[in-house]
């Protein structure tokens, strides 16, 4: 089993594990309405964004796979977020079987594809490391996020309700395993 996230590099984007000093770009872009209004709608307590960035890198030793943080390559500015979890979410259906890939990006980064690139190259690492299934929610509303994930092969699989709330799910069938 994978235990430590490793580094992935994009042509425009390195992926790495998640730092304490990432901590502040994640508080700002937790906190910018914007980008939350499709992503349970609520800014997040800057105690929640620390929780968040620990448990999003502590699931690689438990479940072997995680986050990263996604940064620039030149520059080494944070863009965003992205990864697989387990969030142990109690749906219906129960996505536990399989990895849920998700992804947060400033909005600086917004427009430039960086989405795109960072989810492509996660799922290239899933398909080499984990083959098989994946699974992802998206608010009905996220035309964005849609379309991020129909660019990695996720294809509508059906409503659901998480926390009384409508999400549609998304799914990938990725690489078989040989």
């Amino acid at each position: 089993m994978i235990t430590a996230p490793p580094t992935l590099v994009t042509d425009r984007l390195i992926l790495r594990p998640q730092q304490a000093s990432d901590y502040e770009a994640c508080v700002a872009m937790w906190n910018d309405e914007a980008v939350v209004r499709h992503i349970g709608g609520a800014t997040r307590p800057a105690q929640d964004v620390w929780f968040n960035l620990a448990r999003s890198r502590g699931m690689w030793p438990l479940i072997g796979y995680g986050y990263w943080i996604a940064v620039e390559k030149g520059s080494q500015r944070f863009v965003g977020e992205v990864g697989f979890s387990d969030f142990k979410r109690g749906m219906n259906p129960d996505l536990s079987a399989w990895p849920e890939a998700g992804w947060a990006f400033n909005r600086d980064s917004w427009g430039k594809g960086y989405a795109s690139e960072a989810v492509g190259a996660i799922h290239d690492w899933l398909d080499e490391n984990r083959p098989g299934p994946s699974n992802c929610i998206i608010d009905a509303d996220n035309i964005a996020s849609r379309r991020v994930a129909e660019k990695s092969g996720y294809d509508f699989w059906c409503e659901a309700l998480y926390r009384d709330n409508p999400v549609n799910v998304y799914r990938r069938e990725g690489v078989t395993a040989t």
